[in-house]
């Protein structure tokens, strides 16, 4: 047995379902009130990565994305811009013109996304090209047809390569601008199609053994996506790994979350299982767009007293 398969044996535990479900409830039953909870807004919104996968993205809805990531909120400087702006590798380009110097990070999806069902070599130059052209983070899928089929050395085998360009090419761009750069993983397990827990357990640590700087629930494109108990599953599992290592691995939930209420039950979940220091958008993120006018319209219901119409927020 190879050292990997040694390793991942170690951390291979079986899920109790309806326990983990019961968990997840109890540990975001809980209501968050006042200033507590204007400071919850700001930390999801500080999170999210605003994000656009569509057909039909243009360069004019990268660049009206990218303003509202850096400012989501004009006139009001108390609250934080987004984490990052997520976006196909040809627009590349576009998101860095639009986010400018503004601290928002580019992650593109890559590897074939969403599918995953090209070969190594493909998927190889698709992150290369992301990172050459000024991507921050790479959002890679996994092969799930290999990985349901028992193939575990051959999933392992692509994440490490993935991340082993991610650092060599960080290191080249690093040297030759004199600047620093550090691409960031993050692996999307498409949970949703992994069918069980203890197969969401098991693909979150072979991730993370084969390099992944974040794990990530869904591409956002199969349902079911981020759910309280799959995230709750791979929190675990961080804090595992965390736990043998000193290593802190980032996490991020994506689709599905669709209000206040939604994103917050998040951050809960998040600061009962790893605590406050993973409460950072360095380690956590929420792949949820469509819920950032929601949280702004909480925020000035909680600053005001009654709400604003949706349509004083620029829609997504």
């Amino acid at each position: 047995m190879t050292k990997f398969l040694t390793t991942l044996k170690h951390f291979d535990t079986k899920i109790d379902e309806t326990y983990t479900k019961e968990r997840a409830s109890i540990l975001t039953n809980r209501t968050i009130k006042g200033e507590n909870k204007i400071n919850a807004i700001k930390i999801a919104i500080s999170m999210i990565d605003l994000t656009t996968l569509e057909g039909k993205d243009s360069e004019g809805k990268v660049f009206a994305m990218c303003q509202k990531a850096k400012n989501p909120l004009p006139g009001d400087n108390n609250i934080p811009h987004c984490a990052a702006v997520c976006v196909y590798p040809h627009l590349i380009n576009f998101a860095k013109k639009g986010v400018d110097n503004s601290g928002v990070k580019i992650a593109s999806v890559s590897t074939t996304f969403p599918s995953g069902q090209y070969s190594l070599k493909l998927k190889l130059n698709d992150v290369e090209k992301c990172i050459l052209d000024g991507a921050d983070e790479i959002d890679m899928v996994i092969s799930r047809g290999e990985y349901l089929s028992g193939n575990y050395e051959y999933v392992f085998n692509e994440i490490s390569k993935v991340k082993e360009l991610c650092k060599t090419l960080s290191e080249k761009i690093s040297q030759k601008y004199g600047i620093k750069k550090d691409v960031h993983l993050k692996v999307i397990l498409e949970t949703g199609e992994l069918e069980t827990f203890d197969n969401v357990r098991k693909a979150s640590m072979m991730a993370i053994l084969a390099g992944a700087d974040f794990i990530k629930t869904s591409t956002g494109k199969v349902q079911p996506a981020a759910t309280l108990p799959v995230t709750l599953v791979m929190l675990d599992t961080i804090k595992d790994y965390f736990s043998e290592t000193g290593i802190k691995i980032g996490m991020k939930p994506a689709g599905g979350m669709k209000t206040t209420k939604d994103a917050l039950s998040y951050l809960i979940l998040l600061n009962e299982t790893l605590g406050d220091e993973w409460m950072t958008p360095d380690l956590f993120r929420l792949g949820a767009s469509s819920v950032l006018n929601d949280l702004l319209m909480q925020y000035k219901k909680q600053r005001t007293g009654y709400y604003q119409s949706g349509d004083y927020f620029s829609l997504d």
